[in-house]
């Protein structure tokens, strides 16, 4: 099935200027019926005027770093698509990709957001976008690395769904926003990001909202692919760390906020769903492995 239904492709970018030009020129040839709106953070190494410049096409908003959820939400407020493509700044969707998933949503109405298979430059994938809830288990497997060390174990990890066949289409709870391909309507059932969430968390919240409080599917479509370079404007992934060292002031307050966002998530929606002995106890997890991030951070 042929469909006209027109994307628009949602960025939000924090002095990424090193990416425009291999993410602009990936997008060209992208989709045919797309527009591109680009929400810059605050940037100060030039990445606005720039894009301005090189991509008179792209639309692109001004403002202060207010974090990812608001920069989002601010862009769609001016965008016109039927859909809605959440996108990295360092993520390059593959050819025949938006089109795949545009005829896909077309068919299949009760699916709210759909996801590709992520590869990393190393060619593995991206686990972040395969991935369940985090349960009272799987938030504390995780936080505790036994996760790490039974990769295959649905016990042990269960937050990244082992087991499940990943070159096959399947529905999972969550993915990460540097590509989140999202149904409008959808995204207006939910109003949005949550804008409590400066830079982490904010899909976890969004797809729980979306699926559990909505009743939208999310699915995982694994016959694309894209490339992500995982964290480079974050500089605290060991995937791009070669690619540009932040200020450690920088990496260390990523690192805090990466746990923090997590107990955030918790506090929302699972205080009147689990015993608050097993919430505490999550809540403590989560605080030991920011202390330990920060630690190991200010090492590096």
């Amino acid at each position: 099935m042929k469909t006209n239904k027109k994307v628009s492709i949602i960025i939000c970018a924090h002095n990424e200027k090193k990416f425009i030009k291999e993410c602009m020129d990936n997008l060209k040839g992208l989709y045919s019926e797309f527009e591109v709106i680009v929400r810059d953070n605050g940037s100060t190494d030039g990445f606005s005027e720039f894009l301005k410049d090189k991509y008179p096409w792209v639309k692109v908003i001004t403002g202060d770093n207010y974090g990812l959820s608001k920069g989002y939400n601010s862009a769609v407020k001016i965008a016109s698509g039927d859909y809605l493509l959440f996108l990295g700044m360092d993520a390059r969707p593959s050819k025949g990709s938006t089109e795949y998933l545009v005829n896909y949503m077309e068919e299949n109405q009760d699916v709210g957001l759909s996801t590709l298979k992520l590869v990393l430059e190393d060619g593995s994938m991206d686990i972040d976008c395969h991935r369940a809830f985090p349960t009272p288990l799987n938030a504390i497997m995780k936080f505790s690395g036994l996760g790490k060390m039974f990769p295959n174990s649905k016990f042990f990890n269960g937050f990244f769904l082992p087991g499940e066949d990943l070159t096959k289409p399947h529905e999972i709870d969550q993915c990460i926003s540097h590509f989140m391909f999202v149904r409008k309507e959808a995204f207006d059932n939910v109003n949005g990001f949550d804008e409590d969430y400066f830079l982490w968390g904010e899909d976890i919240d969004f797809c729980y909202r979306l699926k559990v409080l909505k009743k939208w599917k999310i699915m995982y479509l694994p016959e694309y692919t894209c490339l992500h370079y995982k964290g480079g404007a974050i500089g605290i992934r060991n995937t791009t760390r070669h690619l540009e060292k932040k200020p450690l002031k920088h990496r260390l307050k990523m690192q805090k906020m990466s746990t923090q966002a997590m107990s955030m998530f918790m506090k929302k929606h699972y205080m009147d769903k689990y015993p608050k002995p097993i919430l505490y106890l999550m809540f403590f997890a989560a605080d030991v492995m920011g202390r330990f991030r920060v630690f190991m951070e200010s090492l590096r």
